[in-house]
């Protein structure tokens, strides 16, 4: 299993993370497969000098993402150990879910001693990545629909018998249930997280694309920009957010720009690539 490398290990448009963008995007479509030579080509179109290119794949490789595979040139191959993590970020990133007013919550409870305070600060740290709120160190709280992945994170720590999860309908609280998620969450750095995308996305948008390239650069960008939302987001009902909620916005922004960037987005990657897979 993949653990040191998860969804948002690296910040968007590092050089890190656009190579996984490519990644997680492309090498499943390309039979696992890609040569270094074509893998360098596509990050020099959004930018990235193919030394930096070089040193981030070998970083990559460390982490277990990538395993050299040399099929009449020399290539990566997606781990084996990877392909559950990058499922898991296409259900995230392609098909964003919203919890609504009457859907129930997961409560997440944990006692993990001082002697494995290593492990404690893994789960807090990871149920964070997933969108989970705190309601006290050791009491976390995420829409239902979170469950499955807070089970695989306490199997992967280890930690599973150290928990309970009660599946809950809307909390009860002294005051009103908004003023308790706003202690539960960080709002105020959520929405600048979706600002900071939205900026992003009103760029993108506002050019038209004259090449296959052009539209691979920019897909590439809107992705590496986006993945780290549906993430973060774990999509709260409405009425529990601020009236003026960015969330909606920078869902239908995405989906409206990746479906009229992806196919010639894809278009440009087979054209790149085409000549080394055949040789292979």
């Amino acid at each position: 299993m993949v653990t040191a490398l998860d969804d948002i290990d690296a910040r968007p448009g590092s050089t890190t993370s656009l190579l996984r963008t490519i990644i997680g995007l492309y090498l499943r479509r390309l039979d696992g497969w890609i040569a270094i030579a074509d893998l360098v080509s596509l990050m020099e179109d959004l930018g990235s000098p193919a030394a930096r290119t070089r040193t981030g794949v070998v970083r990559l490789k460390k982490k277990g993402l990538l395993e050299p595979d040399r099929e009449g040139t020399i290539g990566y191959r997606l781990h084996p150990d990877a392909e559950h993590m990058l499922a898991r970020g296409d259900r995230r990133i392609f098909s964003v879910r919203q919890m609504h007013g009457d859907d129930p919550w997961c409560l997440v409870s944990f006692s993990i001693p001082e002697s494995q305070r290593n492990l404690r600060h893994q789960l807090r740290r990871r149920l964070q990545w997933i969108g989970a709120g705190t309601v006290s160190p050791a009491l976390w709280i995420c829409p239902d629909y979170l469950s499955e992945e807070v089970e695989e994170i306490l199997e992967d720590l280890g930690v599973r018998e150290q928990a309970v999860l009660f599946r809950s309908d809307e909390p009860r609280v002294s005051g009103p249930l908004p003023d308790a998620v706003r202690e539960w969450w960080d709002l105020d750095a959520l929405r600048a997280e979706h600002e900071e995308f939205l900026t992003t996305l009103d760029r993108l948008s506002a050019a038209t694309p004259k090449t296959d390239r052009d539209a691979f650069a920019a897909y590439v960008e809107l992705i590496d920009a986006w993945r780290i939302l549906p993430y973060i987001d774990p999509g709260l009902p409405a009425h529990l957010l601020p009236a003026d909620w960015p969330g909606q916005r920078s869902i239908d922004g995405f989906l409206a720009l990746s479906a009229r960037l992806q196919g010639r987005a894809w278009a440009h990657v087979e054209a790149t690539t085409g000549e080394s897979r055949q040789a292979a």
